[in-house]
Protein backbone atom coordinates (compact mmCIF):
# COMPACT_ATOMS: atom_id res chain seq x y z
CA UNK A 1 0.00 0.00 0.00
CA UNK A 2 1.05 3.57 -0.76
CA UNK A 3 1.47 5.98 1.65
CA UNK A 4 1.02 9.71 1.13
CA UNK A 5 3.97 12.41 2.60
CA UNK A 6 2.87 14.01 5.36
CA UNK A 7 3.24 17.37 4.37
CA UNK A 8 1.48 16.34 1.09
CA UNK A 9 -1.26 15.29 3.19
CA UNK A 10 -1.08 18.35 5.84
CA UNK A 11 -1.30 21.11 2.50
CA UNK A 12 -4.13 19.27 1.04
CA UNK A 13 -6.30 19.24 3.81
CA UNK A 14 -5.69 23.12 4.61
CA UNK A 15 -7.09 24.16 0.90
CA UNK A 16 -10.65 22.53 2.53
CA UNK A 17 -11.05 25.22 5.85
CA UNK A 18 -12.72 28.07 3.56
CA UNK A 19 -15.01 26.05 1.52
CA UNK A 20 -16.64 22.33 1.91
CA UNK A 21 -14.24 20.94 -1.21
CA UNK A 22 -14.97 16.85 -2.74
CA UNK A 23 -13.76 14.59 -0.18
CA UNK A 24 -10.84 12.15 -1.29
CA UNK A 25 -10.24 8.95 0.47
CA UNK A 26 -6.89 7.16 -1.08
CA UNK A 27 -3.59 6.25 0.15
CA UNK A 28 -2.89 5.20 -3.54
CA UNK A 29 -0.75 7.81 -5.21
CA UNK A 30 -1.39 6.70 -8.46
CA UNK A 31 -4.90 7.42 -8.10
CA UNK A 32 -4.77 10.29 -6.11
CA UNK A 33 -2.50 12.00 -9.01
CA UNK A 34 -5.55 11.13 -11.37
CA UNK A 35 -8.33 12.42 -8.85
CA UNK A 36 -6.10 16.29 -8.56
CA UNK A 37 -5.84 15.88 -11.90
CA UNK A 38 -9.63 15.87 -12.88
CA UNK A 39 -10.41 17.78 -10.17
CA UNK A 40 -8.00 20.58 -11.33
CA UNK A 41 -9.44 20.23 -14.90
CA UNK A 42 -12.79 20.90 -13.51
CA UNK A 43 -11.84 24.47 -11.74
CA UNK A 44 -11.34 22.72 -8.12
CA UNK A 45 -9.61 21.26 -5.17
CA UNK A 46 -10.39 17.98 -2.95
CA UNK A 47 -10.12 17.48 0.70
CA UNK A 48 -7.56 14.25 1.09
CA UNK A 49 -7.85 12.09 3.72
CA UNK A 50 -5.84 8.71 3.52
CA UNK A 51 -7.86 6.58 5.27
CA UNK A 52 -11.06 6.22 7.20
CA UNK A 53 -10.24 7.75 10.58
CA UNK A 54 -8.42 11.10 8.90
CA UNK A 55 -11.89 10.91 6.77
CA UNK A 56 -14.27 10.61 9.64
CA UNK A 57 -15.06 14.12 10.60
CA UNK A 58 -14.94 15.11 7.49
CA UNK A 59 -17.12 12.14 5.84
CA UNK A 60 -20.91 13.65 6.10
CA UNK A 61 -20.48 17.30 5.24
CA UNK A 62 -18.60 16.95 2.19
CA UNK A 63 -20.43 17.65 -1.33
CA UNK A 64 -18.96 14.33 -3.09
CA UNK A 65 -16.60 12.09 -1.86
CA UNK A 66 -14.84 9.89 -3.99
CA UNK A 67 -13.29 6.36 -1.84
CA UNK A 68 -10.57 5.07 -3.47
CA UNK A 69 -10.55 0.90 -3.93
CA UNK A 70 -7.50 0.46 -1.53
CA UNK A 71 -9.55 2.40 1.25
CA UNK A 72 -13.16 1.05 0.35
CA UNK A 73 -13.10 -1.89 3.29
CA UNK A 74 -11.58 0.41 5.70
CA UNK A 75 -14.23 2.78 5.78
CA UNK A 76 -16.84 0.08 5.68
CA UNK A 77 -14.90 -2.02 9.01
CA UNK A 78 -14.57 2.15 10.66
CA UNK A 79 -18.51 2.00 10.14
CA UNK A 80 -18.67 5.36 8.93
CA UNK A 81 -22.49 6.53 8.55
CA UNK A 82 -24.27 6.20 5.37
CA UNK A 83 -24.80 8.46 2.99
CA UNK A 84 -25.51 9.91 -0.50
CA UNK A 85 -22.95 10.72 -3.25
CA UNK A 86 -20.65 8.39 -2.19
CA UNK A 87 -18.04 7.20 -5.56
CA UNK A 88 -15.79 4.32 -5.60
CA UNK A 89 -12.98 4.90 -7.47
CA UNK A 90 -9.94 3.05 -8.94
CA UNK A 91 -6.99 2.76 -11.48
CA UNK A 92 -6.86 -0.70 -13.17
CA UNK A 93 -9.07 -3.21 -12.53
CA UNK A 94 -12.31 -1.98 -11.52
CA UNK A 95 -13.48 -1.98 -8.17
CA UNK A 96 -15.66 -4.99 -6.76
CA UNK A 97 -19.16 -4.31 -6.23
CA UNK A 98 -19.57 -6.05 -4.08
CA UNK A 99 -17.46 -3.10 -1.52
CA UNK A 100 -19.21 -0.72 -3.36
CA UNK A 101 -22.81 -2.31 -2.04
CA UNK A 102 -21.23 -2.49 1.35
CA UNK A 103 -19.71 1.03 1.37
CA UNK A 104 -23.20 2.12 -0.23
CA UNK A 105 -21.77 3.57 -3.35
CA UNK A 106 -23.76 4.78 -6.12
CA UNK A 107 -20.87 4.77 -8.84
CA UNK A 108 -18.28 2.55 -9.34
CA UNK A 109 -15.16 3.75 -11.54
CA UNK A 110 -12.61 2.81 -12.89
CA UNK A 111 -9.80 5.72 -14.24
CA UNK A 112 -8.47 6.76 -16.27
CA UNK A 113 -11.77 5.45 -18.56
CA UNK A 114 -14.27 7.31 -16.78
CA UNK A 115 -12.65 10.85 -16.06
CA UNK A 116 -15.06 12.40 -18.08
CA UNK A 117 -17.72 11.53 -16.07
CA UNK A 118 -15.99 12.57 -13.04
CA UNK A 119 -14.79 16.27 -14.25
CA UNK A 120 -18.84 16.75 -14.98
CA UNK A 121 -19.20 15.60 -11.32
CA UNK A 122 -16.41 17.91 -10.27
CA UNK A 123 -17.62 20.64 -11.92
CA UNK A 124 -21.36 20.60 -11.24
CA UNK A 125 -20.44 20.92 -7.51
CA UNK A 126 -19.34 24.45 -8.53
CA UNK A 127 -21.50 25.20 -11.55
CA UNK A 128 -22.40 24.29 -14.86
CA UNK A 129 -18.10 24.56 -16.22
CA UNK A 130 -19.30 26.48 -18.84
CA UNK A 131 -16.43 28.63 -19.77
CA UNK A 132 -16.70 32.06 -21.85
CA UNK A 133 -15.33 32.42 -25.24
CA UNK A 134 -13.55 35.39 -26.63
CA UNK A 135 -13.01 36.16 -30.30
CA UNK A 136 -10.58 38.74 -31.27
CA UNK A 137 -9.58 40.35 -34.37
CA UNK A 138 -8.16 43.21 -36.12
CA UNK A 139 -10.08 45.67 -38.03
CA UNK A 140 -6.20 46.34 -40.36
CA UNK A 141 -3.05 44.37 -40.73
CA UNK A 142 -1.22 45.01 -37.42
CA UNK A 143 -4.04 46.23 -35.54
CA UNK A 144 -2.54 43.99 -31.89
CA UNK A 145 -5.32 41.53 -32.00
CA UNK A 146 -2.95 39.06 -31.19
CA UNK A 147 -1.32 41.48 -28.74
CA UNK A 148 -5.08 41.88 -27.10
CA UNK A 149 -5.97 38.49 -27.42
CA UNK A 150 -2.62 37.35 -25.22
CA UNK A 151 -3.16 39.86 -22.93
CA UNK A 152 -6.80 39.21 -22.33
CA UNK A 153 -6.00 35.32 -21.98
CA UNK A 154 -2.55 36.37 -18.86
CA UNK A 155 -5.34 39.12 -17.40
CA UNK A 156 -7.69 35.68 -16.94
CA UNK A 157 -5.16 33.84 -15.35
CA UNK A 158 -3.44 36.33 -13.33
CA UNK A 159 -6.87 36.64 -11.61
CA UNK A 160 -7.56 32.93 -10.77
CA UNK A 161 -9.53 32.11 -14.26
CA UNK A 162 -8.07 28.90 -15.92
CA UNK A 163 -7.26 30.35 -19.72
CA UNK A 164 -6.89 28.87 -22.79
CA UNK A 165 -5.33 30.99 -25.33
CA UNK A 166 -6.07 29.28 -28.90
CA UNK A 167 -4.17 30.83 -32.16
CA UNK A 168 -6.35 30.60 -35.07
CA UNK A 169 -4.30 32.39 -37.59
CA UNK A 170 -1.94 30.56 -39.44
CA UNK A 171 -0.07 33.16 -41.29
CA UNK A 172 0.36 35.04 -38.02
CA UNK A 173 3.67 33.65 -37.20
CA UNK A 174 2.52 31.26 -34.35
CA UNK A 175 1.28 33.34 -31.36
CA UNK A 176 3.73 31.29 -28.68
CA UNK A 177 6.59 33.38 -30.04
CA UNK A 178 4.72 36.91 -28.13
CA UNK A 179 5.07 34.64 -24.62
CA UNK A 180 8.69 32.89 -25.27
CA UNK A 181 6.66 29.63 -25.63
CA UNK A 182 8.82 27.88 -28.12
CA UNK A 183 10.15 25.91 -25.90
CA UNK A 184 7.62 24.72 -24.15
CA UNK A 185 6.64 21.36 -24.75
CA UNK A 186 2.98 19.95 -25.65
CA UNK A 187 0.78 19.46 -29.13
CA UNK A 188 0.32 22.63 -31.50
CA UNK A 189 -2.07 22.57 -33.81
CA UNK A 190 -0.52 20.07 -36.59
CA UNK A 191 -1.46 17.34 -34.20
CA UNK A 192 -4.99 18.66 -33.80
CA UNK A 193 -5.78 19.52 -37.46
CA UNK A 194 -7.19 15.85 -38.23
CA UNK A 195 -9.98 15.88 -35.21
CA UNK A 196 -13.15 15.73 -36.45
CA UNK A 197 -14.94 14.36 -33.28
CA UNK A 198 -15.54 15.59 -29.85
CA UNK A 199 -12.24 15.77 -27.85
CA UNK A 200 -11.49 15.04 -24.06
CA UNK A 201 -11.55 18.28 -21.97
CA UNK A 202 -8.75 16.78 -19.20
CA UNK A 203 -7.02 14.93 -22.10
CA UNK A 204 -6.32 18.32 -24.35
CA UNK A 205 -5.84 20.94 -21.33
CA UNK A 206 -2.99 18.06 -20.06
CA UNK A 207 -1.80 17.74 -23.70
CA UNK A 208 -1.16 21.47 -24.26
CA UNK A 209 2.27 23.89 -23.40
CA UNK A 210 1.30 25.32 -20.16
CA UNK A 211 2.24 27.99 -17.19
CA UNK A 212 0.32 27.78 -14.17
CA UNK A 213 -3.47 28.71 -15.52
CA UNK A 214 -2.83 29.53 -18.96
CA UNK A 215 -2.56 26.90 -22.14
CA UNK A 216 -2.21 27.53 -25.36
CA UNK A 217 -3.10 26.04 -29.35
CA UNK A 218 -0.90 27.36 -31.31
CA UNK A 219 0.95 27.13 -35.21
CA UNK A 220 4.58 25.94 -35.30
CA UNK A 221 7.12 27.02 -37.77
CA UNK A 222 6.26 24.20 -40.24
CA UNK A 223 4.48 24.61 -43.42
CA UNK A 224 1.43 26.73 -43.26
CA UNK A 225 -1.50 24.64 -42.23
CA UNK A 226 -5.33 25.09 -43.68
CA UNK A 227 -6.76 24.75 -40.16
CA UNK A 228 -10.12 22.63 -40.51
CA UNK A 229 -13.34 24.21 -39.51
CA UNK A 230 -14.05 20.52 -37.07
CA UNK A 231 -10.84 21.01 -35.40
CA UNK A 232 -11.31 24.31 -34.33
CA UNK A 233 -14.86 23.67 -33.19
CA UNK A 234 -13.43 20.52 -31.52
CA UNK A 235 -10.80 22.42 -29.48
CA UNK A 236 -13.08 25.07 -28.29
CA UNK A 237 -15.78 23.09 -27.51
CA UNK A 238 -13.13 21.46 -25.04
CA UNK A 239 -12.12 24.53 -24.26
CA UNK A 240 -15.09 25.48 -22.89
CA UNK A 241 -15.50 22.73 -20.87
CA UNK A 242 -12.43 22.79 -19.46
CA UNK A 243 -11.89 26.54 -18.69
CA UNK A 244 -12.87 29.25 -17.75
CA UNK A 245 -12.07 31.74 -20.45
CA UNK A 246 -11.14 30.80 -24.07
CA UNK A 247 -9.65 33.70 -26.04
CA UNK A 248 -8.95 32.63 -29.77
CA UNK A 249 -6.70 35.07 -31.90
CA UNK A 250 -8.51 35.36 -35.54
CA UNK A 251 -7.26 36.03 -38.89
CA UNK A 252 -8.45 39.70 -40.15
CA UNK A 253 -9.27 37.38 -43.60
CA UNK A 254 -12.36 34.79 -42.88
CA UNK A 255 -11.38 31.57 -43.52
CA UNK A 256 -13.45 28.42 -42.63
CA UNK A 257 -11.94 27.48 -38.93
CA UNK A 258 -12.55 31.38 -38.51
CA UNK A 259 -16.28 31.17 -38.96
CA UNK A 260 -16.25 28.41 -36.81
CA UNK A 261 -14.50 30.83 -34.46
CA UNK A 262 -16.62 33.47 -34.27
CA UNK A 263 -20.40 31.37 -34.42
CA UNK A 264 -19.09 29.51 -31.67
CA UNK A 265 -17.75 32.73 -29.56
CA UNK A 266 -19.78 34.59 -27.01
CA UNK A 267 -18.05 37.50 -27.62
CA UNK A 268 -15.72 39.00 -30.61
CA UNK A 269 -13.62 42.04 -30.02
CA UNK A 270 -12.50 44.06 -33.34
CA UNK A 271 -9.63 46.14 -32.97
CA UNK A 272 -9.14 49.28 -34.91
CA UNK A 273 -6.32 51.88 -35.06
CA UNK A 274 -7.99 55.40 -34.61
CA UNK A 275 -7.51 56.06 -37.73
CA UNK A 276 -9.57 56.84 -41.13
CA UNK A 277 -8.31 53.87 -43.63
CA UNK A 278 -7.91 51.84 -40.47
CA UNK A 279 -11.52 52.55 -39.67
CA UNK A 280 -13.24 52.37 -43.28
CA UNK A 281 -11.46 48.59 -43.26
CA UNK A 282 -12.62 48.12 -40.42
CA UNK A 283 -16.24 48.44 -41.52
CA UNK A 284 -15.66 45.97 -44.28
CA UNK A 285 -14.49 43.61 -41.60
CA UNK A 286 -17.27 44.17 -39.19
CA UNK A 287 -20.05 43.50 -42.07
CA UNK A 288 -18.58 40.28 -42.22
CA UNK A 289 -18.21 39.43 -38.31
CA UNK A 290 -21.83 40.66 -38.09
CA UNK A 291 -22.92 37.88 -40.58
CA UNK A 292 -21.33 34.52 -38.03
CA UNK A 293 -21.43 36.36 -34.03
CA UNK A 294 -24.49 38.42 -32.27
CA UNK A 295 -22.55 39.78 -29.98
CA UNK A 296 -19.13 42.04 -30.99
CA UNK A 297 -17.76 45.14 -29.99
CA UNK A 298 -14.97 47.23 -31.08
CA UNK A 299 -11.45 48.15 -29.20
CA UNK A 300 -9.86 51.38 -30.54
CA UNK A 301 -6.05 52.02 -30.38
CA UNK A 302 -4.77 54.97 -30.31
CA UNK A 303 -2.99 57.02 -30.52
CA UNK A 304 -5.34 58.81 -33.16
CA UNK A 305 -2.88 61.40 -35.51
CA UNK A 306 -6.19 62.75 -37.44
CA UNK A 307 -7.98 63.53 -34.11
CA UNK A 308 -10.65 60.86 -34.51
CA UNK A 309 -12.43 60.15 -30.70
CA UNK A 310 -13.36 56.70 -29.96
CA UNK A 311 -16.84 57.30 -30.25
CA UNK A 312 -16.17 57.86 -34.09
CA UNK A 313 -14.80 55.16 -34.78
CA UNK A 314 -17.20 53.11 -32.80
CA UNK A 315 -19.55 54.28 -35.03
CA UNK A 316 -18.19 54.42 -38.29
CA UNK A 317 -17.58 50.73 -37.84
CA UNK A 318 -21.19 50.01 -36.51
CA UNK A 319 -20.33 48.22 -33.31
CA UNK A 320 -20.53 49.38 -29.73
CA UNK A 321 -17.32 50.59 -28.00
CA UNK A 322 -15.94 47.88 -25.56
CA UNK A 323 -13.06 50.76 -25.12
CA UNK A 324 -9.65 52.51 -25.69
CA UNK A 325 -6.49 50.96 -25.89
CA UNK A 326 -3.52 53.95 -25.33
CA UNK A 327 -0.36 53.56 -26.42
CA UNK A 328 1.98 52.21 -23.95
CA UNK A 329 5.22 52.97 -23.91
CA UNK A 330 8.11 50.09 -24.20
CA UNK A 331 5.13 47.29 -24.68
CA UNK A 332 7.07 46.63 -28.17
CA UNK A 333 10.21 46.59 -26.93
CA UNK A 334 9.02 43.79 -23.93
CA UNK A 335 7.45 41.29 -26.33
CA UNK A 336 10.22 41.01 -28.79
CA UNK A 337 12.03 39.77 -25.89
CA UNK A 338 9.02 37.30 -25.44
CA UNK A 339 7.39 38.96 -22.19
CA UNK A 340 3.64 37.94 -22.43
CA UNK A 341 1.40 41.08 -22.79
CA UNK A 342 -0.12 42.65 -19.77
CA UNK A 343 2.12 39.92 -17.79
CA UNK A 344 2.67 42.94 -15.19
CA UNK A 345 -0.52 43.43 -14.70
CA UNK A 346 -0.05 47.31 -14.84
CA UNK A 347 -0.93 49.87 -17.72
CA UNK A 348 -3.61 50.71 -20.01
CA UNK A 349 -3.37 47.29 -21.83
CA UNK A 350 -4.09 45.63 -18.81
CA UNK A 351 -6.85 47.26 -17.23
CA UNK A 352 -8.81 47.45 -20.79
CA UNK A 353 -8.72 43.59 -20.58
CA UNK A 354 -9.91 43.57 -16.86
CA UNK A 355 -13.03 45.81 -17.71
CA UNK A 356 -13.09 43.35 -20.72
CA UNK A 357 -13.75 40.49 -18.91
CA UNK A 358 -15.71 41.89 -16.17
CA UNK A 359 -18.16 43.14 -19.21
CA UNK A 360 -17.85 39.73 -20.78
CA UNK A 361 -18.61 37.62 -17.21
CA UNK A 362 -21.37 40.23 -16.70
CA UNK A 363 -23.25 39.96 -19.57
CA UNK A 364 -23.10 36.18 -19.36
CA UNK A 365 -24.63 36.24 -15.79
CA UNK A 366 -27.14 38.47 -16.42
CA UNK A 367 -28.46 35.98 -19.77
CA UNK A 368 -28.57 33.31 -17.45
CA UNK A 369 -30.18 34.92 -14.77
CA UNK A 370 -32.42 36.29 -17.57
Amino acid sequence: MWVLPAPLVEALAMSAVRFRLPLVVTADTDLLEELLRIAAAAGTQVDVAPDAVAARARWSGAPLVVVGADQAAGCVHARLPRRQRVVLAGCGPAPGFASAESLGAEYVLRLPEAEEWLLRRFGALFGDGSGRVIAVLGGRGGAGASVLAGALAVTAARDGRRALLVDGDPFGGGIELMFGWEQVDGLRWPALASTEGALDPVALVRSLPARGDLVMVSFDRGAPLSLPPAAMAAVLDAGRRARDVVVVDLPRRLDDAAVAALQGADHTLLVVPAELRATAAAGQVAKAVALHCASASVVVRGPAPGKLSAAEVAEAVGFPLAGLLESEPGLVRSLERGDAPASGGRGPLASLCRRVLADVFASSSSAVAA
